[in-house]
Formats: C-alpha cells, structure tokens, sequence
C-alpha cells in the first residue's frame, strides 16, 4: 500500500476504507456477526471432505454453493469465500503441478505430493479460527482466481 492510502485509511485496490486491525495485528471486520462468522467458519471447514478422503469434488462444490448463496450478504463472507474457494482450486492446481513432477523425475519428488494434505489441514484450521474471531485471512501458496 502506497504511503498516502496508508494515511487516508484506504485500501490501495479498493479505495474503500482499509479494515481496523486488532491487537495481534490482524485486520477484523467489527460489524461482523456471530452468525456470519459461523457460516464462514464453515465454509472453510469444507475441506474437510476432501481431508477425510470423502471429498473429491465435493467440498469444492460446497464451498462454491456456500460462498454464491452469501457473496451479495456481507462483505466479510464475500471475502472469506472467495479465500477458500481460491485456495481449495489453488490445491488442486499445486497437486497437478506435483503430479507433473513425480512423473519427470520417475517418482524421486514422491514426497512432495504429501505436502498438499498438510497444507490443506494447517491452512483450513487457520483460516476458521480466523473467521470465527472475525479476522480476515489470507492461505499461504494461494493463487488468486476469484478476485
């Protein structure tokens, strides 16, 4: 962010007012609700199916149908949904690019493919505890599809 929106209080991409920020440091949304923190909560919680080996396609289904219903709500679950709809593709593409990698170099990167699994897990519980605190929160190694 550019120094004079750092002084205006504004978002360099947005030009709306940037978030508060709490006591750890983290940006927060202050209007938001137990309810919507909840429902976010779980949206990133979806990952779970996938975790658990149920999944597949299923809980990025979930969480696309979770974020479209809310999307239009509320700005905090917008921007939660869009992080986890974002992340879970991004695993996706990361087991692709993985995939690729085991077969060029006839399975010696093996162990990387097992590094998406705790990604997944770590990023998840990460982002729900954020969201039900009211935090925003950004998955490491995402790519950003859904802006």
């Amino acid at each position: 962010m550019s120094e004079q929106h750092v002084q205006d209080g504004q978002s360099e991409q947005s030009g709306h007012p940037a978030p508060p920020v709490n006591e750890r440091g983290r940006a927060y949304d202050p209007d938001a609700t137990s309810e919507e923190r909840t429902y976010a909560m779980f949206m990133h919680l979806t990952l779970l199916l996938n975790l658990t080996g149920v999944g597949g396609p299923i809980s990025f289904i979930a969480v696309l149908i979770m974020w479209m219903i809310k999307k239009d709500e509320s700005p905090f679950l917008d921007d939660h949904g869009r992080e986890a709809v974002n992340f879970q593709i991004s695993l996706f593409v990361w087991g692709l690019i993985f995939l690729a990698a085991i077969i060029f170099t006839c399975g010696a990167s093996a162990l990387l493919i097992m590094a998406i699994p705790v990604l997944g897990a770590v990023g998840m519980i990460l982002a729900a505890i954020a969201a039900n605190k009211g935090e925003f929160y950004r998955y490491p190694m995402t790519m950003r599809f859904i802006h």
